[in-house]
């Protein structure tokens, strides 16, 4: 009877191993799918006599231990806006819409349902972070639903900042004389409407280099203003002195900031407060005087018109982006990355996820590319790690095992039939 137990453990612990290596080649195109291998293990030994000659008789082998292989599988570029790939260590953050588990996947073939939802292909949902009521992505702030309306209208974005990056001629003007520059940039105000601000420079001395500047609206464009006459939006007009090598040094870079106020706008827009700064972020100045002619090389504003949200998709780094009718981007959420120290102890449950088990150490949750994290790449997908050649040279391992260990129970079966058969 010990020689049948041990048989029959061979053959369902094989049968065991044939159910992993099927299930492995079914899941050989599910994205992100782990390959599954399988680890056998002897039953406790009977011994049998005592000292340097006992001899030692297995009891046959375990049930097999199954584990999951956390290998980097291919990334292919997909079609999707939403897909997403981890290329190193981590999973993303689902949510199970009925039990509220928080589980993990690798699969990152993502969409959006009829309520703005970024879902999973089983239906949970992803986990991140959205905009906050500053419409700005805090990712310091717990993680939740992601939800992204499709459809609806951006509010517009009153302008409060505006840059010119222009060289005021310090030559004068053609044939000498003071010289004069006028461009005009286009702001917004508080109800998406578009409103032109000129910015009128006039060289008032030659040594020190030194210009006036003044800042109008169309005389239509307030209440106060005079239809076909521009308004002037400073009480005096401003001066900017430049040292001799044309570099702006009055208004110094402390103070580098000439605020302009809009009152009375006859669209019943809100007052604008804007500020036109003389100096980039690193302090240097954005208006020079050399013997160039005088020119604008750039300029910059960060008001917004209304716009229509047309669609969204996954970026690098695991940026949701929002496109919109005029043209502009927006970062709308941001995806959540978790990190698992012994993604090993995690165990597979339905619709491609991952759930965490009492050996799971603490997920470390934060975004891509970080604290060990992976990186996300938008529009592609991670393929499964299950390599077909390797599963069919265990299946015909595996069918030869099991066939040898059917042989040892026929064989069993006769012995023991011979050994009846003594009696009669």
């Amino acid at each position: 009877m010990g020689s049948f137990n041990t048989s029959l453990s061979a053959l369902d612990a094989t049968n065991t191993a044939i159910d992993v290596v099927g299930n492995n080649l079914a899941n050989l195109n599910t994205t992100g799918y782990k390959d599954t291998t399988v680890s056998f293990q002897d039953l406790v030994t009977e011994s049998l006599g005592a000292g340097l000659e006992q001899t030692q008789v297995g009891f046959g082998v375990a049930p097999p231990v199954t584990i999951q292989q956390f290998t980097q599988g291919a990334i292919q570029t997909a079609g999707g806006s939403l897909d997403a790939a981890i290329q190193g260590q981590g999973f993303f953050v689902v949510s199970d819409p009925s039990t509220k588990e928080t589980l993990y996947t690798r699969d990152g073939n993502f969409q959006i349902d009829a309520s703005g939802n970024l879902l999973t292909t089983a239906g949970q949902n992803v986990q991140g972070w959205g905009l906050n009521t500053s419409g700005q992505v805090d990712t310091n702030a717990p993680v939740s639903n992601i939800q992204v309306q499709t459809g609806q209208i951006r509010a517009p974005i009153a302008t409060q900042n505006v840059s010119l990056d222009l060289n005021l001629n310090a030559s004068g003007a053609a044939g000498g004389g003071p010289g004069s520059f006028s461009t005009p940039i286009q702001v917004i105000d508080s109800l998406g409407n578009p409103m032109i601000l000129t910015f009128n420079f006039t060289q008032s001395a030659a040594n020190p280099l030194q210009w006036n500047y003044q800042v109008t609206v169309p005389g239509n464009a307030t209440t106060g203003g005079t239809p076909g006459t521009p308004t002037n939006l400073l009480a005096t007009p401003g001066t900017m002195t430049f040292n001799s090598s044309g570099q702006l040094t009055d208004p110094p870079a402390a103070t580098g900031t000439v605020p302009i106020a809009i009152t009375g706008l006859t669209d019943s827009a809100a007052d604008l407060n804007i500020n036109w700064n003389l100096y980039n972020s690193s302090g240097v100045p954005t208006v020079t005087d050399f013997a160039q002619a005088s020119a604008v090389s750039a300029n910059s504003q960060d008001g917004k018109a209304a716009a229509q949200l047309l669609n969204v998709a996954m970026a690098t780094g695991g940026q949701v982006m929002a496109q919109y009718s005029d043209g502009t981007q927006q970062v709308v959420a941001q995806v959540a990355v978790a990190a698992i120290r012994n993604p090993d102890s995690l165990t597979s449950v339905a619709g491609n996820d991952y759930a965490a088990t009492a050996q799971t150490a603490l997920p470390a949750v934060g975004t891509a590319n970080t604290g060990g994290r992976g990186q996300v790449l938008g529009g592609s997908l991670e393929s499964s790690t299950v390599d077909i050649a390797q599963e069919l040279t265990s299946l015909i391992v595996l069918q030869s095992a099991y066939e040898a260990n059917a042989k040892v129970v026929t064989t069993v079966d006769q012995l023991t039939q011979t050994t009846v058969n003594l009696k009669t």
